[in-house]
């Protein structure tokens, strides 16, 4: 089969990581006869460098055109990097909230899943998780508080901002819809954080679940609010099997997610819309201190591709390859140096992402 994917290389370690996924992507091809045709695009801190902008209207234009984007990192040192010099508008995130509110990217999947190889790395003590744990939050990406009206004013000789946090019916119903058909395929348990008690927009929220949790009987759902989720994502992960939630809760609680398995350098992350295309990238960030030294953990990135293969090109067998190369590298005791432990082997970028394409 032949497909056109976007390739964003990106800032920081972005390249680098990019490199290695491509690298286990062209295996995926050798091995099962497909085609794929890479575009490249500029996204972030490269984008600002050629055009003096995050993100120009022509890449968005060539996304669209792809069958899938895959990405490897964006942004920079805000301390040091000019980029974070301009107005917040043509900072490199602000490219990166462009494209996802452009392609309608309204869905944002990001598993927690704890190796046993890596139990090790987990902050978590193995009684309280011995069978380990496999979770996805599915958060949504282009509403909420991110996306609301805002402003800074002088108020009587008083500065003062205001972020409005907003959502529609529509907006939630189909968040949840996608949470829910996920669970259909895991464990059927759909966890929905909000912050009923408080918010009006949660308990919008929390009404239109219900609804759409109506149409799936096999699913169960609970409520949650999201302090206690934060708290139960370290007492007890293992309870969890698809955390459905807002904007700013998922971003907050996907990053505690994530260092419950030892290391962001393990976890994926897909962005999709109403249709199979989705963006897919690392949910760790571009490293800059470390950018160029081939040091970074590629397999995020690696894991991202799998997602791609699975949810937008209906490659199943394909990302379930790439996925147990993962695994089979780790049981060999390969590691790069944000997973490294006594009596394991120490591996670069390059090498990992040889190490994974030669098992596919």
């Amino acid at each position: 089969m032949e497909f056109k994917i976007g390739l964003i290389r990106g800032d920081g370690i972005g390249p680098e990581i990019a490199e290695e996924a491509r690298k286990v992507l062209d295996a995926v091809c050798r091995k099962y006869g497909h085609t794929f045709n890479y575009s490249e695009l500029l996204l972030g801190g490269a984008s600002i460098d050629v055009h003096g902008i995050p993100l120009t209207d022509e890449t968005i234009e060539e996304a669209r055109t792809c069958d899938a984007v895959l990405m490897g990192s964006i942004g920079g040192d805000a301390a040091t990097s000019p980029w974070y010099k301009l107005e917040p508008s043509k900072r490199p995130e602000a490219g990166l909230l462009k494209i996802r509110k452009e392609l309608g990217l309204f869905a944002n999947l990001r598993p927690a899943y704890l190796y046993n190889e890596l139990k090790g790395a987990c902050p978590i003590k193995d009684s309280l998780i011995p069978d380990g744990f496999d979770m996805i939050i599915v958060r949504e990406l282009t509403g909420g508080l991110y996306f609301g009206d805002r402003k800074t004013y002088d108020d009587n000789g008083v500065m003062t901002a205001v972020d409005t946090l907003k959502y529609n019916e529509n907006e939630i119903r189909r968040i949840a819809r996608r949470a829910f058909e996920i669970a259909m395929k895991r464990r059927k348990k759909v966890t929905s954080v909000d912050k009923a008690n408080v918010l009006d927009s949660s308990r919008l929220w929390r009404k239109i679940t219900a609804e759409v949790a109506a149409d799936f009987p096999e699913v169960t759902l609970e409520n949650m609010l999201v302090d206690n989720c934060a708290m139960q994502l370290v007492r007890n992960p293992a309870q969890f099997d698809v955390i459905l939630t807002e904007n700013m809760f998922g971003d907050i609680l996907s990053d505690e997610a994530s260092m419950v398995t030892g290391s962001i350098g393990m976890l994926s992350s897909a962005s999709l819309n109403e249709t199979k295309f989705g963006l897919y990238e690392p949910s760790h960030g571009s490293a800059p201190d470390i950018a160029g030294m081939s040091l970074a953990n590629p397999i995020a990135t690696i894991l991202s591709a799998a997602m791609m293969l699975r949810y937008s090109l209906d490659l199943d067998r394909e990302a379930d390859d790439i996925e147990e190369a993962v695994k089979k590298v780790l049981a060999e005791g390969y590691r790069t140096q944000d997973i490294m432990a006594e009596g394991m082997k120490l591996t670069n970028t390059v090498e990992m992402g040889n190490l994974i394409a030669a098992e596919i």
